[in-house]
């Protein structure tokens, strides 16, 4: 009993409490899982202490460890003073572009990510937006393709504010006098190979194209490699830090990964539009399709006559000849007609506005008529309609086949086995155009050592990761788990969250049903004590002694529940009396009818209805 009096005291605060409870472990769950979903570590790590690996290690950064002598290129940008002489923000402008915005005037700044992990983590970010942006530094050593090592082409991305439109992909500038000065560094400069994300709307690319020179004639073209089959639009919307690597061997074959992942791989010879190498035959120019050639599969049957009775002019809808003008149509009445009301605006100019009519508006007339206007009868389909005519077809007789112009050798036919021997390369550059800002570059490195990059990436993006994944288990997971590990949890937070629920439910439900049984057999609250004998003798008198009543209203609720035993009246017949007495409630006229209530010594009350209107 006590239990119940104090569920009963203290339901509104026990429902309260777990609500408030649910509430915060809710917004503490999703604000932690929406931080490290979307990439957000706001809360600068502490040097000294990190999260855990699996095997219980402390990931904490420090800027990578290499050997220099691996790479023809590394930049973990870190040490800002080196990585601020290593690169050059270029100077020059566009061509072909509107002197407002032709001038690469992107801004470029070194600094921890927006979200940090560790605030010794620095990168290379592009700040601006919807400016035209480039910079470019030289290779310690230019990387040529004439050895039989691979280019390992290797750097991180962070698109901080997602990406709507703009690339951050990178270009490996070709060997020569354009690369020289890199203040000119533009969107002409020669490159040998372009790598990277780029996006637009729903068009997501993963690029790599590299710049073919014709053995022939010198001339240089670009190959496109075919797009991956593989999904690319997570790394432009979650905000996090991604790893792309490039891949080419002397073997002509390529691979591209994303965050050590397979996305495309193939050969250079047969993955690229237009083909490194173009065919060996082409079509003569000057070979002509003669007047005569019929390349006509089916021709109209000559010898197909119209039929007499085909009448090409005949329309698909003709008026209905069974219609017939509904009376009182009004002929002479238009639908519409000028508004009487309106008036001439005061400012009308007659010689520039030309003469003033009055807006139309409904003929009032025709609103209680049939119709007004001339009456035209409905269309109905008509039976004759078979269209044009046209003669069947048949086989042509004097079909010759799809020409085609003979084949002769191609003049600029050649064959290049080993596509890889690209332009030295000396440089590397990023040349931009976005529509977001802060994106982040970082460990961006070139070698011809797989292991070395890889170890690279270990240092960098793999802890980096490591440490996102770690503190991405929310608080939710970490108390599920506590929970999974302890059953009883399980049971404590059922009984304190279910039991304030159903009690207020069972309460409120009681309270309805009590009220709604009142509301049908009285038209006030009856008392909480009735004598229910006295109750049911006195009804039973009132029938009786009341001439005016035809039908009595149902006995009170507690009355009925107790007595019904006791009572000479069925279920079936209370049903039928109670919707009778209704009815007769319903149609009660308030203005001719008095009603009285007669109360019984018990709280008991009586309404009177007129006897006619049973």
């Amino acid at each position: 009993m006590r239990v119940t009096n104090f569920f009963s005291s203290n339901a509104g605060t026990l429902t309260l409490v777990t609500l408030l409870l649910l509430g915060s472990l809710q917004f503490i769950a999703t604000d932690t899982a929406e931080d490290f979903e979307d990439g957000e570590v706001e809360d600068v790590q502490d040097e000294t202490t990190g999260a855990l690996s699996d095997n219980g290690e402390e990931l904490v950064y420090e800027s990578p460890k290499y050997d220099a002598s691996k790479f023809h290129f590394v930049d973990h940008f870190d040490n800002l003073e080196e990585s601020r002489k290593r690169w050059t923000k270029s100077q020059a402008k566009k061509d072909d572009t509107a002197e407002e915005i032709a001038k690469y005037d992107g801004k470029w700044e070194w600094e921890a990510p927006q979200r940090i992990v560790w605030k010794k983590d620095i990168g290379l970010v592009l700040k601006s937006k919807a400016k035209h942006a480039a910079i470019a530094a030289p290779l310690v050593k230019p990387f040529s393709f004439d050895g039989d090592k691979p280019l390992v082409v290797q750097y991180e991305v962070t698109l901080q504010d997602g990406q709507e439109c703009g690339g951050s992909y990178i270009k490996l500038l070709s060997e020569g006098k354009y690369t020289k000065d890199l203040t000119k560094f533009n969107d002409k400069t020669p490159y040998t190979i372009m790598f990277g994300p780029d996006k637009c709307g729903n068009d997501h690319k993963m690029h790599f194209i590299f710049r073919h020179t014709n053995p022939i004639n010198g001339s240089i073209s670009e190959k496109h490699c075919n797009k991956p089959k593989s999904r690319l639009e997570e790394p432009f919307k979650d905000k996090l830090p991604h790893l792309y690597q490039l891949v080419v061997r002397p073997d002509n074959t390529f691979e591209i990964r994303l965050d050590h992942e397979i996305i495309n791989q193939g050969s250079l010879l047969t993955e690229f539009n237009p083909p490194v190498n173009p065919p060996r035959e082409i079509d003569d120019p000057e070979d002509i399709k003669p007047k005569d050639w019929d390349e006509r599969e089916k021709i109209p049957d000559p010898t197909a006559q119209k039929p007499a009775d085909w009448d090409d002019d005949a329309p698909p809808q003709i008026p209905d000849p069974t219609a017939v003008k509904p009376d009182g149509w009004l002929d002479d009445e238009p639908d519409m007609i000028p508004d009487p009301t309106a008036q001439k605006p005061e400012d009308w100019d007659t010689e520039i506005d030309g003469e003033w009519e009055a807006p139309l508006v409904d003929n009032p007339v025709c609103e209680k008529a049939v119709g007004c206007g001339s009456w035209k009868a409905p269309l109905v389909p008509n039976t004759e309609y078979k269209g044009k005519w046209r003669a069947p077809l048949i086989d042509n007789p004097n079909y010759q086949g799809k020409w085609a112009a003979r084949k002769i050798p191609n003049p600029d036919y050649f064959e290049d086995k080993n596509p890889f021997k690209m332009t030295p390369i000396s440089a590397i550059g990023i040349e931009l155009w976005s529509m977001s800002s802060d994106i982040l570059f970082d460990n961006l490195l070139l070698t011809d050592d797989i292991a070395a990059a890889l170890n690279f990436a270990e240092q960098t993006f793999n802890l980096k990761r490591k440490y996102i994944d770690k503190e991405s288990e929310t608080f939710v997971n970490k108390v599920m788990a506590y929970a999974n590990a302890n059953p009883w949890a399980w049971k404590i937070a059922l009984f304190l969250i279910c039991t304030p629920v159903v009690y207020s439910l069972t309460r409120m439900f009681s309270k309805k049903k009590d009220t709604g049984d009142d509301a049908k057999k009285t038209d006030e609250v009856q008392p909480d004590t009735v004598d229910e004998d006295d109750d049911v003798k006195e009804e039973l008198e009132n029938d009786d002694a009341d001439k005016e009543v035809d039908t009595p209203l149902s006995t009170t609720g507690a009355s009925h529940r107790a007595k019904k035993s006791d009572l000479d009246i069925n279920e079936d017949n209370d049903a039928e009396e109670d919707n009778e007495a209704d009815d007769a409630t319903e149609e009660v006229n308030t203005e001719e009818t008095e009603e009285t209530a007669s109360i019984s010594p018990k709280g008991a009350r009586k309404r009177r209805v007129r006897k006619d209107q049973s």
